[in-house]
């Protein structure tokens, strides 16, 4: 496995990008975005995407140099379509838009229907939680169904992330980002190209029967994942192409998307001003006085707080660098090859 500095993937990540059309200031933020999850721990997220991207933009299903599209306004609430470019852009834009706005009337609903792969969805959350705010998001991937619902036989479900950011006074926020199925699509992809199991309690084969081989869900006949928690992930997941999709112009599973080159998102974000709720000015004591408690006589146990794992890697990682598994590094030595 190949060992890069974050300098060195951020620069052959942009060379990609440049390679196939896009932008220069687009391919820094895609860069960035992308180098951005792999520091904090999540390759499945990270730069062993970038041959995916540059596959969907040479089969047309993702619009490298797309900008944002405001569908409506209506007060606090905000529509935007990303007519399948780069969610590292569409999503920052939105997030942007969406701030502005909060900061204005105290709360801002954004939709953003169509974007291009969103990435992690905590890079939002933490976007709007440095300008003091809270966020929720709620998040879809339309795309051929991954994702059994509660004691289904067939996928009907998507991955579809959830995230909330609070800000936190004098501390870092915390971000809590997660998909609705027992593991994110792509972490069981790394899992198959590293070739290591995934956990048992996360996936079943195309007969309906439990395994831990992430290879089901790679090759044909494919098999499913399964919703955290049971009944309570398949619900949260439903909410989030509810709302994240059917409510934004966005495609819901039941479009029976066929595969596709791209990974298309909508999301649902409602950000807020927390000083405008009950609490007042006071909110930043209960919430500081809430985390600490969390942690309070817990003697010699690690009690994280959403959004420390991801802080913890960037720091390693920064140090240590970045490994790319091998079947990943391959797929950029083929881009290497494709571009000659």
């Amino acid at each position: 496995m190949p060992l890069f500095s974050h300098q060195q993937l951020r620069a052959l990540l942009q060379q990609h990008l440049l390679r196939v059309n896009t932008a220069p200031e687009i391919a820094q933020k895609v860069a960035d975005n992308l180098v951005e999850a792999s520091l904090k721990g999540h390759d499945s997220h990270g730069v062993t995407l970038l041959p995916r991207y540059i596959r969907a933009i040479l089969a047309g299903d993702l619009n490298a140099n797309a900008s944002l599209q405001t569908v409506r306004e209506e007060g606090a609430i905000l529509s935007f379509d990303g007519n399948h470019g780069f969610g590292q852009l569409l999503g920052e834009q939105a997030m942007a838009a969406g701030i502005a706005r909060a900061e204005q009337s105290g709360v801002a609903i954004v939709g953003l229907a169509n974007s291009h792969h969103l990435g992690r969805i905590g890079a939002w959350a933490e976007q709007v939680a440095a300008a003091g705010l809270v966020s929720i998001h709620f998040a879809n991937v339309a795309a051929p169904s991954a994702v059994l619902p509660f004691n289904g036989r067939h996928a009907r479900l998507g991955t579809n992330p959830f995230c909330v950011g609070v800000p936190l006074p004098g501390r870092p926020p915390v971000v809590l980002d997660f998909a609705t199925s027992a593991i994110a699509g792509n972490k069981a992809r790394i899992a198959w190209n590293e070739g290591r199991s995934i956990p048992e309690g996360c996936a079943v084969d195309a007969h309906g029967q439990p395994t831990t081989d992430p290879g089901v869900l790679m090759t044909e006949p494919r098999g499913a994942l399964l919703p955290f928690g049971g009944h309570k992930g398949a619900g949260l997941s439903l909410i989030c192409s509810l709302l994240g999709a059917a409510l934004t112009g966005g495609e819901t599973e039941s479009h029976q998307i066929p595969p596709r080159a791209g990974i298309i998102n909508n999301m649902l974000s409602i950000l807020f001003d927390p000083q405008k709720l009950g609490a007042g000015e006071q909110y930043q004591h209960a919430l500081l006085a809430q985390i600490d408690y969390l942690r309070e006589g817990q003697e010699d146990r690690d009690v994280q707080i959403p959004g420390e794992p991801e802080r913890r890697a960037y720091t390693r990682r920064q140090q240590a660098g970045i490994y790319i598994d091998d079947v990943s590094w391959r797929e950029f030595l083929e881009l290497e090859a494709l571009n000659q």
